[in-house]
């Protein structure tokens, strides 16, 4: 595989992961990274020996850089992916891939326009133990899926300054359902609020959702637990599929014991890979701009459902 000469736009915290990741691939040429903050620019540039700059324009301006990372907060990602796109650079965009659904429209438009690849950072679906869940799933070693439950919770993270823990954690157990299940949701319904006086936005979130075949999905979310828990259950007609994202291990319950063996690799160094892959072999990413587009809706729908004290339907518009 060629390498692909990539640059990273903010490195304050994600950021610093696909700095790190990218410096040690094969695959990858990092050449440049750009944030604001001057102490972590100089700090992570001199660490992973790449060009350093306060404005990410002059990463842009590089012809040789062929791929971008965009971790900036939220609110920004659709000014500097645009402006990354119009420079004809392709795009692995954190999520949410942006801060509406309009703006994130636009980039999908832009990109397929423009010619170039967008990819959004759904992590999650490259943990080796979402993987073997989803194979365990299609073969039918649970029967069919009736129902899964999520629990995601921990301290809050002081750098979250610009969402809630709806957009930065609900997210995640949002898209790895549908990867699973193959099938979106149909209708959400939420309740959400606000604990701690540092936190300007929601910091607990509990959420019910009903996808189109009647799958049942149930998501506690929040920054108020001293420790951090990130599980997934999914429950079948003939047994049960326990999994812990952390521990990257999987339980199964049902009829005939399983020997669930997982080969443990990091979620963020196999998503980089298959998007660097996707650029080499022109191909659509693994999780497209599509993907990102549908997993802000379903966090929106219930963001509204909260607000509305009420279901929200999701038309797919």
């Amino acid at each position: 595989m060629n390498k692909v000469n990539v640059g990273v736009i903010g490195v304050g915290a994600m950021g610093y992961n696909h700095a790190r990741v990218y410096y040690r691939l094969e695959e990858a040429n990092l050449m440049a990274i750009s944030d604001i903050t001057k102490g972590t620019l100089a700090k992570v540039s001199k660490k992973y020996d790449a060009q350093g700059f306060v404005d990410y324009e002059n990463i842009l301006e590089m012809p040789e850089i062929e791929v971008v990372s965009v971790c900036v907060p939220t609110t920004h990602h659709y000014n500097v992916v645009m402006d990354a796109i119009d420079h004809g650079k392709h795009v692995l965009v954190e999520k949410p891939i942006a801060f509406t659904l309009n703006e994130a429209k636009e980039m999908v438009s832009a990109a397929k326009k423009k010619g170039v690849k967008l990819g959004t950072g759904h992590v999650e679906r490259f943990n080796p133990a979402i993987q073997k869940a989803k194979e365990l799933i299609e073969n039918d070693v649970i029967g069919d899926v009736v129902s899964a439950s999520a629990k995601r919770v921990g301290p809050f993270p002081p750098r979250i300054k610009d969402v809630g823990v709806t957009i930065d954690l609900a997210i995640h157990d949002l898209d790895v359902m549908y990867y699973l299940f193959s099938e979106p949701v149909a209708e959400v319904y939420a309740t959400m609020g606000s604990i701690l006086e540092k936190c300007e936005f929601e910091d607990h979130a509990e959420i019910m959702t009903k996808f189109d075949s009647g799958i049942t999905g149930i998501l506690e979310v929040n920054w108020l637990t001293p420790y951090k828990r990130r599980e997934l259950e999914i429950t079948g007609t003939d047994g049960i599929i326990s999994v812990d994202y952390i521990d990257q291990s999987i339980d199964v319950y049902g009829k005939f014991a399983q020997d669930v063996k997982i080969n443990h690799e990091e979620p963020l160094k196999e998503e980089i890979r298959s998007f660097l892959k996707s650029i080499v072999n022109d191909e659509e990413p693994e999780i497209t701009g599509e993907d990102g587009i549908y997993a802000l809706r379903t966090v929106l729908a219930a963001m509204k459902s909260s607000r509305e004290h009420a279901p929200v339907k999701l038309n797919g518009d």
